[in-house]
């Protein structure tokens, strides 16, 4: 059922009880799958479950996660909402182009703490960047409301197209497991070279590494290459 492949990914929430109305919102639509990551208050507590109401059974078997790359290692698609458009290379899309998205694979929805939203360095984890149309004066919206217009959107598109996306037997779209392990390995291999000069840019060059592999949307096969060619030219240079 494509409604279990999607997830609702809350990245350091501030508020017990916004997390139990996430919960309550992603239940709403028929949504199982919440994922928190780093929540501030301790998880679960009896503010976070009372707001949750019925939805105590997401609470219960939610995955949660000490960092976002752990979070997204078993998905294909990460979707992240900003209400600041951001001048990075990455591609945005709007709440209408979720009805080009294959739900047939594992995407998740990336959400940023009410105090802060989302850091780029979060951002370069997503696959696409997504705002939620708004007063442009007054484009602030609660996390748990962001949440249930996401999730309302997203169940009338799985309800209305169903499965207009048929799996491809050729290609298998590699995982964010996948991504990760060969960035990770790419980033290993320059640190062996000392190619992050001068040492404090080096976060943003990670941040724009690991966005432009997020958003090529590799197959296994090419990130097996490109393993491969990584570990290859370490040796040889």
């Amino acid at each position: 059922m494509l409604f279990n492949n999607i997830s609702f990914i809350l990245h350091q929430p501030q508020l017990s009880e916004n997390i139990g109305a996430c919960a309550r919102s992603i239940k709403n639509f028929n949504f199982k799958k919440l994922i928190v990551v780093k929540p501030k208050p301790i998880f679960p507590n009896d503010k976070i479950l009372a707001t949750s109401v019925g939805a105590k059974d997401l609470i219960v078997n939610a995955k949660i996660y000490e960092t976002l790359e752990s979070a997204v290692k078993k998905v294909d698609y990460v979707i992240a909402t900003s209400a600041r458009f951001r001048n990075k290379n990455i591609k945005h899309i709007k709440l209408n182009d979720l009805k080009k998205i294959d739900f047939n694979k594992k995407v998740a929805f990336l959400f940023g703490s009410e105090a802060s939203g989302l850091s780029n360095n979060e951002i370069s984890y997503a696959n696409y960047t997504m705002q939620i149309p708004t007063n442009p004066d007054f484009k602030s919206l609660n996390l748990s409301h962001s949440v249930i217009i996401i999730a309302h959107t997203v169940a009338n598109i799985i309800n209305l197209k169903g499965a207009k996306y048929a799996k491809s037997k050729k290609v298998s779209l590699a995982s964010k497991r996948d991504v990760q392990a060969m960035t990770n390995l790419c980033i290993k291999k320059l640190d062996e070279k000392n190619f992050f000069k001068p040492l404090e840019k080096r976060p943003i060059m990670l941040e724009n590494l690991r966005s432009i592999f997020s958003k090529m949307e590799l197959s296994q096969k090419e990130t097996r290459v490109l393993s491969s060619v990584f570990a290859s030219l370490a040796k040889n240079g």
